[in-house]
């Protein structure tokens, strides 16, 4: 995962999304305003409802590739994810800043995992409700997976490019930084998924080929609008976190210094 461009809704679509939500605040029961929520939600995101085709309009305009998910970077995005899942927090059933663009692979598995380290003892709680369980709000806490929209991931996990491919905690294992890494690796599956791994190791070879061909081009002489249409290439890919990974990490990588030592403009891209 890296951290997602920010972009605004059209203003009606935010104006409507703002109605519904006021409309969900204004319930004063939790366990009422959780299912009015949760009802309110399907019966408003449907295919052709002008304020909901705006926000995957607007959703899409933020992911990478041809609407890639923003968890695995892999797949076909296609449903609205809930980063916090609405049946613990209604008051962010229709809040902007509270969606991504997820696969159903990746949105399934997740579906209301979350997990606070609790006001107070900073202790790691998880605030998902079992079946049958009773409607209660979720302890207070800061927030333990890690929000695409609001933080760079990347600060927290580290991929490796060299042998498994695998999504690593780069902090200390005793801190936070380190437990908010190895929670979202596991609530996500970044790992579990054997094709991921291989995909993004395609996505390595790829994205060096690109910028081999670039190196190539430019030392030819290539026309400066045939350059900038190869970096838009390489701009607009699939698994962005391993371009991420690969201008952080060029340093230790001797095959990667060399191909940034002769385009280092690359590592702007």
């Amino acid at each position: 995962m890296i951290r997602l461009p920010d972009r605004q809704l059209p203003d009606a679509a935010q104006a409507k999304l703002d109605t519904y939500q006021k409309e969900i605040d204004g319930i004063d029961d939790y366990p009422t305003r959780v299912e009015r929520a949760t009802m309110s939600w399907k019966s408003r995101n449907r295919k052709g409802d002008p304020t909901f085709d705006a926000v995957k309009e607007t959703l899409t305009e933020m992911c990478s590739g041809a609407r890639r998910c923003v968890y695995c970077e892999d797949s076909a995005a296609d449903e609205i994810e809930h980063f916090r899942p609405k049946v613990l927090y209604p008051g962010a059933v229709f809040a902007w800043p509270n969606y991504l663009y997820a696969c159903g692979p990746c949105n399934g598995p997740k579906n209301n995992q979350f997990a606070v380290f609790a006001h107070g003892s900073g202790e790691f709680t998880e605030v998902a409700r079992g079946r049958g369980a009773p409607v209660v709000l979720p302890i207070a806490g800061d927030i333990v997976l890690i929000d695409p929209r609001a933080e760079d991931p990347c600060e927290y996990m580290a991929l490796d490019l060299q042998d498994t491919f695998w999504f690593v905690p780069r902090a200390r294992r005793e801190t936070s930084a380190y437990r908010r890494a190895e929670y979202t690796i596991r609530v996500l599956r970044l790992n579990e998924n054997e094709f991921l791994p291989k995909a993004r190791q395609q996505a390595y070879k790829d994205y060096k080929a690109h910028l081999s061909q670039y190196r190539l081009k430019q030392e030819q002489g290539a026309p400066r609008r045939h350059l900038k249409q190869l970096e838009r290439e390489v701009q607009c890919r699939q698994h962005p976190t391993v371009w991420s990974e690969m201008k952080r990490q060029h340093g230790r990588i001797p095959e990667l210094s060399t191909l940034f030592k002769a385009v280092p403009q690359a590592l702007s891209w």
